[in-house]
């Protein structure tokens, strides 16, 4: 990774975000994993990096075409000139592409000894050739788009995410003149094709090359008998664009700027680096792309993300373990989820705990007679969600259902608006959020007849109400009835329907008019006892810790001997550890079989510890530009559960790493302690927690 200037402050977010995608890649070089998650990890590496260009990096290129007017304002935002962080970005992306492709013929020679081969055109067998002919007749050919060059007055348009083989095609007569071709590869057919076993051996073929061994096939009216095919693929802008036409609605707006991004401007493009110069050269010249253009040569085979889905063979030491979640020990099967929260507050963690327990909860709401109405924010759910098919019955059942549905969850906007129709097909009372303030906060209130009073439950969460990430993002939801925090989640769900009526927080850290202020009086309130020679310390676990006010106001904290720790999975632009800067300041990262996605944070607070959960990271969008929720958790107990996830995090000597100004992610040294590894840790705390309570 590139070092940081020894005067800088701040890391640049870019440049920090690639260093954490070096977390990812160096997962997938990790000869511990089974053979198959680091595959896995190389196609987390690869979708990471598309979204990386199709949003920061395009973020940066139109930051450009602005460049010279608000130059200086451009250099404040990112901490340099825009051209100068591409730069950046391109040395560092080619470095990191030169590990990965070193990576992935070292996994390729292991699964070799696996007695797993995959092959190219080059190397089918007689009876495997003919086996990919059959199948190239039987499901491939009808799908191919092919395109000739020659027969196009202007370069034909490529669609972002697809790939391409750019072929190039020659005869041995005289008069045959040299041809180019685009040949899509279909990407509704798997990208893998496995063949007949030989001689005791697994075989299979990437969708690519069962393509290029029948390339005579495919352009056999012509006259060519030699073809040479080398994959290209581009990535666009999506940032959306939406309209000021007053005639539209917001969602109508949103579907038609949808529609728009797969036609974005191009940021980067991916080519097979052994492609000959003339034909690159072409490619470039017609699609009117420059070095700004992040031009980048790789190795044969692109979309790498497709290899997430690689055939594991019924291996099962090539694949973690099957994990499964625990029931919670004070949920019991078939008794009123809302009689364990009138008793006691609960936490789930998952993917440790089942996310069917928050499911449950909904499933009760809808058919509990004493409910009168739900109330939820929904920013990404699954594709099949058991999450919105609760609220629908809900509706149906007559309770009043409210749904905050935030149309613009970047690349989910197409299913958020399919289910906000879903749902006002049945009567759920659908609203989209604030324009101008993504609603990020993840909330759920419940209304419940009780005697003669209304009782507010609510359930606060650090990540989406979806059941597909909760198998593989770690989050935190609180259950609670708690009047302090549900009468203020209550608050919340007015604002929505009041935007112009102002709701004072006593409990709740509400972005973005209270969270900054807060955590600054909160940080502030460190300093001042140790000023006054008190224990004074700081815990922040979260994705991105960005803003720049709170980095100095944390540079501010650890001057003053206030010991800060700091767990960021992703982007982190302070700099721990530095001489009269942050010498109190330590930092790590962890990355592992599941996505480190919590918020947590934990103040001294004078002994009388303060313990938060948040949908917010801090970042300036989260604090400024979004709803969101920071939550107090009062009760001890599951105070207890944060501390000991916290401190096994903190403890960890197998996935976790420094953070520091080189930004080389250093595994943390053993020392010769035990090896603790925290999510396995933390399982094994929850479920001898589990044991012993039941």
């Amino acid at each position: 990774m590139l070092p940081m200037a020894k005067n800088r402050k701040i890391i640049n977010r870019e440049i920090s975000w690639l260093s954490f995608n070096h977390r990812v890649l160096q997962e997938a070089a990790d000869k511990s994993l089974p053979l198959l998650e680091r595959i896995r990890f190389l196609g987390i590496f690869s979708n990471n990096l598309d979204e990386f260009f199709k949003v920061r990096v395009a973020t940066v290129k139109r930051m450009m075409d602005y460049d010279r007017n608000v130059s200086r304002d451009m250099r404040k935002m990112i901490g340099d000139k825009p051209k100068n962080v591409l730069k950046q970005i391109q040395k560092t992306v080619m470095e990191l592409q030169a590990q990965f492709q070193h990576i992935y013929q070292d996994i390729i020679r292991e699964l070799e000894a696996e007695n797993i081969h995959l092959i190219n055109e080059k190397q089918l067998s007689p009876s495997q050739a003919a086996f990919v002919k059959n199948y190239f007749e039987e499901e491939v050919r009808a799908m191919l788009s092919v395109i000739m060059l020659h027969n196009v007055e202007n370069f034909p348009y490529l669609k972002d995410k697809a790939i391409y083989l750019a072929t190039k095609l020659t005869g041995s007569e005289p008069e045959v003149e040299t041809e180019y071709a685009l040949v899509e590869v279909p990407a509704n057919l798997s990208r893998f094709l496995v063949l007949p076993p030989e001689n005791h051996k697994r075989y299979l073929i990437i969708l690519d090359d069962v393509i290029r061994f029948c390339l005579s096939d495919v352009f056999s009216i012509f006259h060519f008998d030699s073809f040479e095919a080398y994959t290209i693929k581009i990535t666009r802008d999506a940032e959306l664009d939406v309209d000021n036409d007053l005639s539209q609605s917001f969602i109508e707006k949103i579907s038609k700027s949808v529609s728009r991004r797969n036609k974005g401007q191009p940021v980067r493009l991916v080519y097979d680096k052994s492609i000959p110069e003339d034909m690159i050269n072409y490619i470039i010249t017609e699609m009117a792309l420059d070095d700004d253009d992040n031009l980048i040569p790789g190795g044969r085979y692109h979309n790498f993300k497709d290899f997430m889905e690689f055939p594991d063979f019924g291996m099962p030491h090539l694949v973690y373990p099957s994990h499964k979640p625990l029931q919670h020990w004070g949920i019991k099967p078939n008794n009123s989820i809302f009689e364990v929260i009138t008793t006691k507050d609960l936490l789930l963690h998952y993917p440790y705990q089942k996310f069917a327990n928050l499911i449950d909860w909904l499933r009760e709401a809808a058919i509990d007679p004493k409910v009168v109405s739900v109330k939820i924010t929904l920013y990404r759910v699954a594709r099949n969600s058991k999450v919105i098919n609760a609220l629908i019955n809900a509706a149906r059942n007559g309770k009043q259902v409210t749904v905050i549905i935030e149309l613009q969850a970047r690349f989910d906007e197409k299913a958020n608006i399919y289910w906000s129709r879903k749902m006002e097909e049945v009567g759920v009372r659908v609203l989209f959020g604030i324009r101008g303030l993504k609603v990020h906060c993840k909330l759920i209130l419940i209304n419940r007849r009780e005697g003669r009073e209304v009782v507010s439950y609510a359930g606060i969460s650090t990540g989406n109400f979806h059941e597909g990430n909760a198998g593989i993002y770690s989050d935190t939801t609180l259950l609670t009835r708690d009047k302090r925090i549900a009468s203020e989640v209550r608050k919340v769900f007015n604002f929505f329907d009041n935007t112009f009526k102002n709701f004072t927080y006593k409990s709740l850290l509400l972005s973005p008019n209270y969270a900054r202020r807060r955590l600054v009086n909160l940080i502030d309130n460190e300093i001042r006892n140790r000023d006054l020679g008190r224990d004074a310390w700081i815990i922040v676990k979260t994705n991105s810790l960005v803003d720049k006010d709170l980095i100095n106001k944390l540079y501010q904290a650890g001057r003053a001997g206030v010991k800060i720790r700091l767990i960021v999975r992703g982007i982190c632009s302070l700099i721990p550890g530095e001489p009269g800067l942050s010498d109190n300041i330590e930092a790590i990262s962890i990355v592992d079989a599941f996505l480190e996605h919590s918020r947590i944070f934990v103040f001294c607070n004078n002994k009388k510890n303060l313990y938060y959960i948040s949908s917010a990271d801090w970042m300036t969008r989260n604090l400024d530009h979004r709803i969101e929720v920071t939550c107090p958790v009062y009760d001890p107990d599951l105070q207890e559960e944060l501390r000991t996830q916290i401190e096994l995090q903190w403890s960890d000597k197998v996935k976790a790493r420094e953070i520091n100004r080189e930004q080389d992610n250093r595994y943390r040294k053993n020392n010769g302690s035990q090896s603790v590894r925290s999510q396995a840790e933390f399982y094994r705390y929850l479920k001898n927690k589990t044991f012993n309570k039941n």
